[in-house]
């Protein structure tokens, strides 16, 4: 059997590998955004915990998350997961972390006066939050978010070490079958560069249709 047949084993990773980045973005969403909100405005205790918690995902290596959470937590919990569900679920909290400081820094980059003007109107504080300044952050932040796309749809590369079959882990089942490393390695980088390509340029598209000119990344 040729290499070159090996190419459509390999390109089925590329559902695999989305599957992975979008899951993990969207559950680092759901936590990261909540998270940034305590940091921007929560009371001190509460922006302690976020700070702990932030701190020490940012600060575990990923392949360090993804074996304590497949062989240690869930495991010590009574809680059989696959090895694709504990993946999303490392990548997701990880990323949550850092989209945590990327939606932070976009609720802080918001001129205070709009706050002041927002509550003279009558808006109360969840208000002035919700239909005001997250509609803004989110615009603000989509250029450092495709920087996170880029780095989820990387680090999703680890998780071949649980065996999801993903663009790597088919890679060096095609280096193992055939004896060759070059040619499987080469085409998945030109995969995951073509998929990082088309994803940061999908999310260009986007800011370019919804920014707010006068705005921090409106201009």
């Amino acid at each position: 059997m040729q290499l070159l047949d090996y190419i459509p084993f390999l390109v089925e990773g590329v559902p695999w590998t989305l599957a992975l980045v979008f899951s993990g973005l969207t559950m680092g969403f759901s936590l990261g955004l909540p998270l940034s909100l305590i940091e921007a405005f929560g009371s001190r205790g509460a922006k302690l915990v976020v700070d702990a918690y932030v701190w020490f995902l940012r600060g575990t290596p990923l392949l360090v998350l993804l074996s304590l959470l497949y062989w240690g937590i869930f495991p010590s919990l009574g809680i059989k997961v696959s090895p694709f569900i504990a993946s999303i679920v490392a990548l997701g909290l990880r990323s949550s972390a850092y989209q945590s400081q990327i939606f932070r820094s976009a609720l802080l980059s918001i001129e205070s006066g709009q706050l002041l003007a927002a509550r003279a109107m009558g808006m109360r504080d969840s208000q002035v939050v919700m239909h005001v300044l997250v509609p803004q952050a989110l615009r603000i932040a989509l250029p450092s978010w495709s920087n996170e796309y880029a780095i989820m749809l990387k680090d999703s590369s680890i998780c071949f070490t649980l065996g999801v079959m993903e663009i790597l882990t088919r890679a060096k089942y095609i280096s193992t079958a055939t004896g060759s490393a070059l040619f499987p390695f080469l085409i998945a980088g030109l995969l995951y560069l073509a998929l990082t390509r088309a994803g940061v340029e999908a999310i260009e598209l986007l800011h370019r249709k919804v920014r707010i000119p006068g705005t921090l990344g409106g201009e």
